[in-house]
């Protein structure tokens, strides 16, 4: 086995008491990472990192709203509820110790799609039969076998169709001018003015985060943002408009459905059920392998606060959320020891989820910065599939492909069926069948790698 393979993490079991159970008595002096103890002595440093990752959670949760299709304020509302029931959670089965809840941007399109297809008041019933499924999957420990049936390499395939989808969809950010600035004439000044701006923006966040993503991620979109809204004042440029709805808490029924739309539903749900407990078991291995005290994860933990968010969203018309990475580095680089960051984060996106009226101030090429680059950090993804070889590789381009072009839930399931076939055919009396022994030998070693992750 390869050393990549054996340096990868489990992120299942008590791994952590069995160690602390065998350790020296001088090393189990330490408060357990749960206790008040724990989280008092580290309080300052995670005040200061639940700030930052809070700011820093702000614009890209209005980024994955707005493509979901959900008002901003429900995004922001569903990330706050999210951060104090993973808070809550940390206390009594801990997950993960610096993992940032949220509404993540994989999920985006999928959402979207739910909408589209079920109108968004049924998405209150598909989220809370989403938090049902997951559940099931909990209770009986499942997400051990999901990294099997449904590879990684063909999830980061579909997240890699889903980030050209948000990247192709903030890009018009980029170069959108005011209604009054419109003429006949498409490249005019204005627009011409406008892209400048946005490349420069651009440029410079990328320079940043090149130069402060190992130390401190969260200053490119500081810096963005506090010079859109400084540009914002001495010229014209579209901003974003965050619409004050209500949150009505009610119960999340369905309305006006048939039976083949309830069918759909079912199906739409499991799917959206089985890729968000993926995308946590994936964030899960990251985030333990940042963590600045090595503590194991233990997803199935993770999973169980995941599921509890998500019902407990379904009441007010809520999103699915699980541990983004990008939250969860920067609130790793900006100090966290403990899930006490968490709720920091929590309380900032409730100020501006209660205060919506000072997040019209944020400009859109600068959203559009933040999402652009967002969407090609999720293609970029594709480049951990090639340690798993051409197969692999190649499956994962057809998964994205089929994803761009026809959709996200026919695009996964054209790509799995193309797995099952192929998968079907090496593992038969199919000898004849062309680079059969080659094929074989890659299936037998991702099994291996997927027990490693599971």
């Amino acid at each position: 086995m390869s050393s990549e393979t054996e340096d990868k993490p489990s992120v299942n079991g008590n791994e952590e008491n069995k160690a602390s159970s065998s350790a020296p008595a001088s090393q189990v002096a330490e408060p357990v990472t749960g206790s008040a103890a724990f989280q008092a002595k580290y309080a300052g440093r995670d005040i200061a990192a639940g700030l930052i990752t809070g700011a820093m959670a702000i614009p890209l949760s209005i980024g994955i709203a707005m493509m979901s299709d959900y008002p901003i304020k429900v995004g922001l509302a569903t990330v706050a509820f999210a951060s104090f029931v993973g808070w809550i959670n940390a206390w009594f089965r801990p997950g993960n110790y610096i993992g940032s809840p949220g509404i993540a941007a994989g999920l985006a399109p999928v959402l979207a799609l739910g909408v589209a297809n079920f109108g968004i008041q049924n998405m209150a019933f598909c989220i809370c039969l989403t938090a049902i499924m997951q559940a099931i999957i909990w209770h009986l420990n499942w997400q051990r076998y999901l990294l099997i049936a449904v590879p990684v390499y063909l999830v980061e395939g579909l997240l890699a169709g889903v980030g050209l989808k948000i990247l192709l969809r903030f890009f018009e950010f980029a170069y959108e001018i005011p209604a009054e600035s419109v003429t006949e004439e498409f490249w005019n000044d204005a627009r011409i003015q406008m892209c400048a701006i946005s490349a420069i923006g651009f440029a410079g966040f990328v320079y940043l985060f090149s130069k402060f993503r190992d130390t401190q991620p969260a200053v490119p979109y500081f810096a963005l943002i506090i010079g859109g809204v400084i540009l914002a004042q001495v010229m014209t440029v579209p901003m974003i408009y965050v619409e004050d709805v209500p949150l009505h808490f009610r119960l999340p029924l369905p309305e006006d459905f048939t039976t083949m739309l309830m069918i759909y539903m079912v199906l739409y749900c499991l799917m959206l059920a089985i890729i968000d407990v993926i995308e946590q078991v994936m964030s899960n291995a990251a985030i333990e392998k940042i963590d600045p005290l090595k503590r194991k994860c233990n997803s199935n933990n993770s999973l169980l606060a995941i599921w509890i968010a998500n019902l407990g969203s379904s009441f007010f018309g809520g999103m699915t959320n699980l541990d983004g990475l990008a939250k969860s580095t920067t609130n790793k680089l900006a100090g966290a020891y403990t899930k006490f960051s968490v709720l920091i984060i929590g309380c900032v996106v409730t100020f501006f989820t209660l205060n919506t009226e000072y997040l019209d101030y944020l400009p859109k090429f600068a959203l559009a910065a933040i999402m652009v680059f967002t969407g090609y950090k999720m293609i970029a993804g594709l480049v951990h599939v090639t340690h798993y070889g051409p197969y692999a590789l190649m499956l994962a381009l057809i998964c994205g492909g089929l994803v761009y072009k026809v959709g996200i839930f026919e695009g996964l399931l054209i790509a799995m069926a193309i797995h099952a076939i192929v998968h079907f055919m090496v593992y038969t009396k199919h000898d004849n069948m062309p680079g059969r022994a080659v094929i074989k030998r890659y299936f037998d070693n991702l099994k291996k790698d997927s027990s490693s992750v599971s």
